[in-house]
């Protein structure tokens, strides 16, 4: 641990920020409240960030500059040099924004410890932009006192909280602790909203914030850490459970109009036991030891078509070889492999329905479908035949094993282009279905399984399973979830296709089968 302590204070950025630090304790005398921010500023970000992403040179330089834009904006009253230096420290925190945009687009909508961090890391953007109103003098609204308490705000319960709350999340996590995190993530967001438009939403929100920080201390103290990162995490947690009430009484001071708590008090009490108890504790707690991520890269084969695109003129029979390679074939009716290993031998008839919720989208996005001749599945739900063509697609255009196109189309109208293929894992054969989109293609990784005679794929499954969107070299999982199951009844095929989208149904396709 100590080791690990030496090198972050061996890294150019904690330096700088140590330097700069010193030199406003010797040179300068500002009130506490422009220590609160110029602290997690110079010292607090930059020592996280390091440890969190590789920051190439040039990112490196423009954040040591944004540093010393900070300590040079309490010896000047220049208002060219004021803008140069908080352009350029907004500037830095784009840069450190990026790396939250970039991680997340490499993952997705999966493993929320790390999407805690990514969320942490773009907050950030937030505390420049209202340091800049401050030093700009710019009209938020609000007093310059609030504007500058604001850019403190989104320094620490954005960023650091955020991050420090996804680095715990890397070593335990829970159901509930996932719910912790949802509103912490949004609190930052949620405070501010209820202090420009409703005080309501301003103690609602404090409330539930207030409910997730003591849930997340209670794990704190009960999961086991390394003894000295232990005592500082929670001493840092303790330290919020004392300041985030102080937050509760200000907001309840707004609703009443009493005067419980002002600013004064917050300054004094919050501001400096956020500063010292929470932000050094956690600075300290995660330079003894970084937990290691837990994510991998996904590896699974992804399709190099974009857009539209030309199938060979070979025709295929089905959407696979041989179904023994996904499931045990004794298992299903012959009938449902010969739909996959022969589909062209097949009729489809097909009826959508659209959530309630999702229809005003659904009715929209009909005329994006339409021109892009992918994914435009009817409005109405209509029983309506689906006319389909399988052609085989040359695997060095795709870079996957054995694709082929099943193009459907609705009266001549093109309905879906899904390029099928297949991959391995350990354990697992997956049907890797590929849907061409303009610049990107949409992946679904789905696990076959057979349960009373009825064949079931879905991308819940385990491995590699799941819904994912490839652009350029980022691959990140969607919130989408497929469910398909496909049986025979009186020697006939009957299936279902529903998904969802953040755990909520928005869409059911119920097809009947049948040979020609």
């Amino acid at each position: 641990m100590l080791v690990n302590l030496r090198l972050v204070l061996s890294r150019p950025l904690t330096i700088i920020g140590l330097v700069c630090m010193a030199w406003l304790l010797l040179f300068n005398a500002p009130t506490s409240m422009y220590y609160y921010l110029t602290l997690a500023q110079l010292i607090f970000v930059p020592v996280i960030l390091e440890q969190l992403v590789l920051l190439k040179n040039w990112q490196k330089f423009i954040i040591a500059t944004g540093q010393f834009a900070v300590t040079i904006l309490y010896f000047t009253q220049n208002d060219f040099l004021i803008l140069l230096c908080v352009l350029t420290y907004l500037l830095s925190t784009l840069i450190i924004a990026s790396h939250g945009v970039k991680r997340f687009l490499r993952r997705g909508f999966v493993n929320t410890a790390e999407m805690m961090i990514d969320i942490g890391l773009i907050y950030i953007v937030m505390g420049g932009l209202w340091f800049l109103a401050f030093h700009l003098q710019l009209n938020t609204g609000f007093s310059p006192i609030i504007t500058w308490l604001t850019a403190i705000h989104f320094h620490y319960s954005a960023f650091l909280l955020c991050i420090t709350v996804g680095l715990i999340g890397r070593l335990h996590m829970t159901r509930y602790y996932k719910f912790c995190c949802a509103v912490i993530a949004a609190g930052p967001m949620l405070v501010a909203v209820g202090i420009t438009f409703s005080r309501i939403v301003e103690i609602i929100s404090v409330s539930l914030y207030v409910v997730a920080i003591f849930s997340i201390s209670f794990f704190v103290m009960k999961w086991p850490l390394q003894r000295m990162q232990r005592l500082f995490i929670r001493l840092a947690f303790l330290t919020l459970c004392f300041t985030i009430i102080w937050s509760l009484l200000y907001a309840y001071s707004n609703l009443t109009g009493t005067n419980l708590v002002d600013i004064p008090d917050m300054l004094d009490f919050h501001g400096l036991l956020n500063c010292l108890g929470f932000g050094i504790s956690v600075l300290i707690a995660w330079s003894l030891l970084l937990p290691p991520s837990k994510h991998r890269d996904y590896t699974f084969p992804i399709s190099k078509i974009r857009g539209r695109f030309s199938p060979t003129n070979k025709p295929a029979r089905g959407l696979v070889d041989d179904m023994a390679s996904y499931v045990n074939k004794e298992n299903i009716p012959e009938l449902v492999s010969e739909f996959y290993e022969r589909t062209t031998n097949f009729e489809l008839k097909a009826s959508v329905k659209w959530a309630a919720w999702f229809k005003p989208f659904a009715f929209v996005y009909q005329f994006i479908s339409r021109k892009m001749g992918q994914l435009n599945l009817p409005f109405s739900s209509k029983s309506i035949v689906m006319d389909g063509e399988i052609w085989q697609v040359d695997p060095q255009n795709d870079g996957r094993e054995k694709p082929r196109v099943w193009q459907r189309s609705i009266n001549g109208d093109p309905v879906f282009n899904a390029i099928y293929s297949k991959h391995h894992d350990a354990s697992n054969t997956y049907m890797n279905i590929a849907l061409p989109l303009p610049f990107s293609t949409m992946h679904g990784i789905l696990q076959l399984s057979v349960k009373d005679c009825a064949l079931y794929l879905t991308s819940d499954g385990q491995g590699d399973a799941g819904t994912y969107l490839a652009i350029g070299s980022y691959v990140f999982k969607l919130p989408l979830h497929e469910y398909f199951v496909i049986k025979e009844q009186q020697g006939t095929l009957t299936a279902t296709h529903e998904m969802k989208l953040f755990g909520m149904k928005f869409l059911h396709i119920d097809y009947q089968i049948r040979k020609k």
